[in-house]
């Protein structure tokens, strides 16, 4: 009798633990769910935003002088894209981090599978997001140029893209002024046209190695075993030989060497389209 009632109560407290593990399992999901939730309400937010930012560069590309109010709108929205990406890319790390505990800590494998796809899936679409706002800056950069060459030719200086892209690496906007013959207000127009794309490209480049840092981020989040960690640490290698490179340009500029922007400016491309590659193969194969 005494080892049947022994076994009851140890029976008992078995299940009581179990009920309290499924509660705390049950509250523990909602929480994730409401990150989750929280994670794509911010993606949405980029993706809306990053379509504001292709309207305003339509806009500023077609106006015939710069508008001041529609170019503080767009430095806003970078802003405002740069904040927000930022607040996912943490917050997705902390839930990678916290699915990698619950894994270790041999929780429930179905909860853990859960978590993975949700992450795995908000992960896709914040690349896929961020891919589309990367794709509208390098071709915005590319139309200013296109307008810049243009404006040049107004004015009677034709380039071809290697002296452009040395006028550029320059960093100095009177560089464009050399030469030309300012004797009416629609050439000085142009150029203040001219100074103000250049001023745009510049700071584009910054904003395109700031993706290409993030991205690198990510693919370190969710980094795999074996042969592809040894690709991802190649290319974070390979991003701070594009920074040191692109410091080194500076420093040739300052001596008045000359330098070659473009092929750098490609590396960079290269660069974060390789990222981004390798963070999708990633992904699909976790």
């Amino acid at each position: 009798m005494r080892d049947r009632l022994g076994s009851l109560k140890r029976n008992e407290e078995d299940d009581v633990g179990q009920s309290r593990g499924h509660v705390e399992s049950e509250k523990f999901m909602e929480e994730f769910f409401e990150q989750v939730e929280e994670v794509r309400n911010n993606i949405d937010k980029i993706s809306k935003n990053v379509d504001e930012v292709k309207k305003k560069h339509s806009d500023i590309l077609s106006a015939p002088q710069a508008d001041e109010k529609v170019k503080d709108e767009l430095e806003e929205l970078m802003s405002d894209i740069k904040k927000t990406a930022n607040k996912v890319r943490v917050k997705l790390k902390m839930m990678y981090e916290s699915i990698e505990r619950r894994r270790v800590l041999r929780r429930t494998q179905t909860d853990v599978r859960i978590r993975k796809t949700q992450h795995s899936t908000l992960s896709r679409k914040f690349v896929e997001v961020m891919t589309d706002y990367n794709s509208t800056q390098t071709d915005y950069r590319e139309r200013c140029k296109g307008r810049i060459q243009r404006q040049l030719e107004i004015t009677g200086k034709s380039t071809t893209d290697a002296e452009l892209e040395d006028m550029l690496e320059s960093g100095n906007p009177a560089i464009f002024t050399s030469g030309i013959i300012m004797d009416t207000q629609q050439a000085k127009q142009t150029l203040r046209d001219i100074e103000a794309r250049h001023n745009d490209i510049i700071k584009l480049e910054s904003s395109i190695r700031e993706l290409h840092d993030m991205f690198m981020d990510m693919a370190m989040l969710v980094e795999s075993q074996g042969e592809m960690i040894d690709r991802i640490e190649y290319n974070v290698e390979q991003s701070v030989d594009y920074v040191r490179r692109q410091n080194d340009t500076k420093k040739a500029v300052k001596y008045q060497s000359k330098a070659r922007r473009k092929k750098f400016y490609i590396a960079i491309c290269c660069g974060v389209a390789l990222g981004i590659l390798i963070l999708v193969l990633i992904i699909v194969l976790a």
